[in-house]
């Protein structure tokens, strides 16, 4: 049994304290399926949320099975959380969506048996037929069952199903009321449905009613009609305004002791315990999941080859300055000293050109890097964050979650890095240690990526987080200092900040002594020794790798 004594939950907003739920008590039994109704705004989605603990209680008790869930939170596998909109990778099929849920969810002893798992999953909810369907291609209707599929994954002991019949048609509605019947009776599980409608309450095992953030009502739907007096079930909602919420809330609270509870009869319990899969495995899932989205999405596939390729190909574009040999003064003086004067100018303007080519020729390979590691993962997930956090409510472990995101990139940053390296190296020899020009383009791709990837794990949205990502690497040519020299003030302000600088720095460094001096003869900003570079570079990816982290932990889910 699942009872909430005296239930309150608040959020503090704009100073203020804001009721979402107030002084709930009502029980419900495995077998039931619960409807919660009430008019737009009245607490329906708080009261389930705060079920699932993903709004907190402010006062009172939530118990499950005599269990207080304060001290002892849900196990993953007993709750499942379905909500208003279809939450599913669009590229893959329903029957990989669902068996993603089942691997990162559950251990089964062989294959053989999962196949027949998810095949009692689909049967159930009607999707078999669909199994390999696109879920891009789906229905309203046929979404909101693969969700229903994905949640029933880990069989879970009671089903929190937020507005899952919204926007459909009668028909629709009516076959998803049936579905959800069916999987609480046949099944011993608890199924509380949120909804606006007030059709098919007939099929409810019980019905509760909100009415701003109060109880006017939790019983049969039987009794409903009479005990709001009126003549059909949209009546009920022109009878709510009619006395304050309060009065409501008095009135099933002097009466509800002379309405029984609607108690189903139990059977034995047929759920099967299922242990959850461990953090290197569902590391392992997700990462495979990732790599078969990316190649599933051709434009972002073809995205991602057009920088690769295309972004040396730019550079190689201006890189034929940076080949000129220096002229190196003669030990031997001129006679003429219009003639050594004419030799010192032109040994100048080669270091001023070759100086001026080699670090604009570096600082466009670190720029374009930058910018594909912006687009690396500055959406990565905030443009899956309700996947994510239904995931983790399921039991995923942020560490392992965050875990394949850094593997994927870390592959991406390596191939794009690597191909700007070596095909550049092909049209323009860097004249100095290669090896170490070769990490610091790996470095600051890591870094950039790794402080999107945090940008993205603390925003939700994720046109926010891009728009953000994309300023970050706009501002990290003017203020490198490598084509203009910053003013001190501002430059020791932004400096540590600038993964741009760093790289750029750091491969200036590792130049032949000649090439070194030619760019100090153009250059006015500072250099640093290649080690700190480095150093520098490898705090920013650690401090993005640590903000990720944060962001992965925080619940955002709407």
């Amino acid at each position: 049994m699942l009872s909430l004594q005296s239930v309150t939950s608040t959020v503090r907003a704009k100073g203020e304290d804001i009721v979402l739920i107030k002084d709930i008590t009502a029980d419900f039994y495995s077998g039931q399926l619960v409807a919660v109704v009430g008019p737009s705004g009245c607490g329906k989605t708080s009261l389930i949320k705060t079920i699932a603990g993903i709004n907190s209680i402010s006062e009172g008790q939530i118990s499950w099975k005599g269990v207080d869930l304060d001290e002892k939170d849900f196990e993953p596998s007993e709750l499942g959380y379905v909500p208003q909109f279809s939450i599913a990778c669009e590229e893959l099929t329903i029957m990989e969506n669902v068996r993603y849920a089942a691997n990162l969810r559950i251990r089964t002893n062989s294959q053989e048996d999962l196949d027949a798992y998810l095949e009692t999953i689909l049967t159930q909810t009607g999707l078999l037929e669909l199994a390999d369907k696109p879920v891009k291609v789906l229905s309203g209707g046929q979404k909101r069952r693969l969700s229903l599929a994905i949640e029933l994954a880990a069989n879970p002991d009671i089903l929190l199903c937020d507005e899952v019949t919204s926007g459909l048609d009668l028909n629709s509605e009516r076959q998803i009321v049936k579905l959800l019947k069916s999987l609480a009776v046949e099944q011993n599980r608890l199924v509380i449905s949120v909804t606006h409608s007030l059709e098919n309450l007939e099929d409810y095992d019980a019905v509760v009613v909100l009415f701003e953030g109060v109880l006017a009502y939790s019983g049969s739907p039987k009794r409903i009609m009479d005990y709001f007096k009126a003549k059909e079930p949209s009546g009920i909602y022109h009878q709510l305004p009619q006395l304050a919420p309060a009065h409501w809330q008095k009135s099933w609270q002097d009466l509800s002791a002379s309405y029984p509870a609607n108690i189903p009869k139990q059977k034995a319990d047929e759920v099967v315990t299922l242990a959850g899969a461990a953090g290197f495995t569902q590391t392992m899932i997700l990462l495979e999941r990732r790599w078969k989205t990316f190649f599933r999405d051709k434009t972002q596939v073809l995205i991602s080859l057009a920088l690769i390729i295309g972004f040396p190909f730019l550079v190689i574009l201006f890189s034929e300055r940076g080949r000129e040999p220096l002229r190196k003064l003669s030990d031997a003086k001129e006679q003429n000293l219009f003639l050594e004067l004419q030799n010192q100018a032109a040994v100048h303007q080669d270091q001023l050109t070759v100086g001026s080519a080699v670090s604009g020729i570096i600082m466009f390979q670190v720029v374009l890097l930058c910018l594909m590691g912006s687009n690396n993962s500055s959406r990565e997930i905030a443009g899956e964050r309700q996947i994510w956090e239904k995931e983790r409510l399921a039991g995923v472990r942020p560490l392992s979650y965050l875990s394949s995101k850094l593997i994927f990139l870390g592959a991406m940053v390596f191939i794009q890095s690597s191909v700007m390296a070596f095909a550049v190296e092909l049209f323009w020899q860097f004249r100095g240690d290669f090896i170490i020009h070769w990490l610091s383009l790996i470095m600051v791709n890591a870094a950039m990526t790794s402080v999107c990837l945090a940008i993205s794990a603390l925003f939700k949205n994720p046109a926010q987080s891009s728009l953000l990502s994309v300023y970050l690497v706009g501002f990290q040519l003017p203020l490198s200092g490598a084509i203009l020299t910053l003013p001190a003030l501002p430059e020791l302000i932004t400096r540590p900040f600038i993964s741009a600088y760093w790289a750029w720095s750091g491969s200036i460094d590792s130049l032949q002594e000649n090439i070194y001096g030619a760019v100090q003869t153009v250059s006015g900003t500072s250099l640093s020794y290649t080690s700190s570079c480095l150093t520098v570079l490898a705090a920013h990816i650690i401090l993005g790798v640590i903000f990720s982290i944060i962001g992965v932990t925080r619940t955002c889910l709407d």
